[in-house]
This record gives C-alpha cells, sequence and structure tokens, in this order.
C-alpha cells in the first residue's frame, strides 16, 4: 500500500482584502501553506463544516468583540479550531477578551506581515495545540497568567503583551519585551527544563510611570553570582567563555540573556534564590 501523502496546512483567512492575502502568500515558508477565503462569517462557518482548517485568521475589518463572537460559534462547528485574530484596533480590554477566549494570537492594524505569516506557520505546525496561557488575573494593569514551558507558550504570550503595550513607544517596546522573552525563556530552560508539564508564573503590571514584569519558575534557584553558563559570568578577559560551558553541557546557544535584561531596564531584582525576577521600566 502506499503511503498517504501528507496533507497540506489550511488557513481560512474571513473576508480577507486583496492585498492583505497577496502580501501574506509573500512572506517566506506562506507558500506551504493553502490560503482560503471565506465571504463572511456565513461563509466561514459553512466552510469549517465541510473542512477542517489548521487556523482560522479573523478580518481584518471587523472588531474585535464580533470576531469573538464568531471564533464562539466556530467552536461549536470545529472545538478544536485555532483562530489568530486580525483587528483595525483595540482597547486593552479588546486584548484581555482575546486571551480569555483563548485565541491564538492577536494583532492588531497595522499588521507586521512576517510576524502574522510566522504565527500561522506555528498554528499550522502545532496540530495537537491546547491553550499554554491559563489567566489568573485579568485587568488591564494587572495581568497574571500560568505559563506552559513551551516555547510556543512563550511567543504567544509575547505577542499578547506587545499588543497590551501599543502605547509606548516602539523602541522601549521592543526592547522591553525583547528582555522579557529572554528572562522567560531562561525561566523554562534552566528552572523548568522544557518540561511541558511545568508551568511558569508571571504577572505584567503597569502603572502610571513604569511597566512590571514578574517571572518566578518551579526550579531550586541558583547563585547569581555562580553563572557560568551566561554571559553575566564571563570573566572581563574572556568574554565568550559562557558558549564553550554551554556546549559542554548540551544547552542552546545564547546565554545573553540576563546580560540583555539588565541592559534595558531601569531595575532588576531577583529573589534569594534567584528564581523570581522583577523587571521594572519607567515610561515616564
Amino acid at each position: 500500500m502506499t503511503p498517504a501523502e501528507p496533507l497540506t496546512p489550511r488557513a481560512l483567512l474571513v473576508d480577507p482584502e486583496e492585498g492583505f492575502v497577496a502580501e501574506l502568500q509573500a512572506q517566506p515558508g506562506m507558500g506551504l501553506c493553502r490560503l482560503d477565503g471565506a465571504a463572511g462569517g456565513a461563509d466561514a462557518l459553512r466552510r469549517l463544516r465541510s473542512l477542517s482548517y489548521d487556523v482560522v485568521l479573523t478580518s481584518p475589518r471587523s472588531p474585535i468583540p464580533e470576531d469573538l463572537a464568531l471564533l464562539s460559534e466556530m467552536r461549536v462547528v470545529r472545538p478544536g479550531v485555532k483562530a489568530i485574530v486580525l483587528a483595525p484596533g483595540a482597547t486593552a480590554a479588546d486584548i484581555i477578551a482575546t486571551l480569555r477566549a483563548r485565541a491564538f494570537a492577536c494583532f492588531v492594524a497595522p499588521f507586521p506581515m512576517a510576524e502574522v505569516a510566522e504565527m500561522v506557520r506555528r498554528a499550522v505546525q502545532n496540530p495537537d495545540w491546547r491553550d499554554g496561557l491559563q489567566l489568573l488575573s485579568a485587568r488591564a494593569d494587572w495581568l497574571a497568567l500560568r505559563v506552559d514551558c513551551r516555547r510556543l507558550a512563550a511567543d504567544r504570550l509575547i505577542r499578547f503583551l506587545a499588543e497590551l503595550a501599543r502605547d509606548v513607544p516602539e523602541a522601549l517596546r521592543e526592547d522591553l519585551l525583547t528582555a522579557f522573552r529572554e528572562i522567560l525563556l531562561n525561566a523554562m530552560e534552566h528552572g523548568a527544563g522544557f518540561a511541558p508539564d511545568q508551568v511558569i508564573d508571571v504577572t505584567a503590571v503597569r502603572t502610571a510611570r513604569a511597566i512590571v514584569y514578574y517571572v518566578r519558575d518551579p526550579g531550586p534557584g541558583f547563585s547569581p553570582d555562580d553563572l557560568p553558563h551566561a554571559a553575566v559570568g564571563n570573566p572581563p578577559d574572556d568574554p565568550l567563555a559562557h558558549a564553550a560551558h554551554r556546549e559542554r553541557l548540551g544547552l542552546r546557544p545564547g546565554g545573553f540573556g540576563l546580560l540583555l535584561a539588565r541592559g534595558v531596564v531601569d531595575e532588576f531584582l531577583h529573589s534569594e534564590k534567584a528564581n523570581e525576577v522583577l523587571l521594572i521600566k519607567h515610561t515616564a
């Protein structure tokens, strides 16, 4: 018997604009994914009844409440459907609503097409996806979650946090989220060994003058003065000593997370065991 050929990944775009589809299709790697268009919500539901899609992208023109109402209907037809919410605008309450609705990701115009395409690829590459973001508290100024120790969960969380911080100047926002991502991945790798059954506690707090990120991993901690695997622990005469040490331990290339984070934020604090970290960036 001839083995069956793998199915081409499918993405469904609701009410797409012609230019949007062309730009998305032109992104690297998107040629391997079939993009189908649906002429509105009713047509999307009809298509989902007859075909299984790896991911659905909502209309770039519809508001988030309308998108989430459609997502609820789609999950009656296909309970496990993944949705990337696209919106012309959004409030912090809207972004939190997408988290509550377990959307795969959320993008607000103007859309960073390379990031949208990357999230589509991640969606179609994870057919057995389960939501790795558990909301504990959801306010515009206080967001607390438990995050599965998987890179996918980390990247999805950062996408939501990016939208929540849209009013922050772009360069500052990008630097802060890069620092946060490094600390989060560091917690997943060294605190939990990337074990998917382990969780990281994350809190994002917004004050009138600062953004604060708190990360806690389930590990036993470490001594901040003894970090041969990290750039922050390099001797002054050997700035790459940690790279050889990481290679001996079989760790991923890197080790610059702590050094990067400390250089970006205004305040970097950790607990006695160093398995809890606070990043504070002043915005005013």
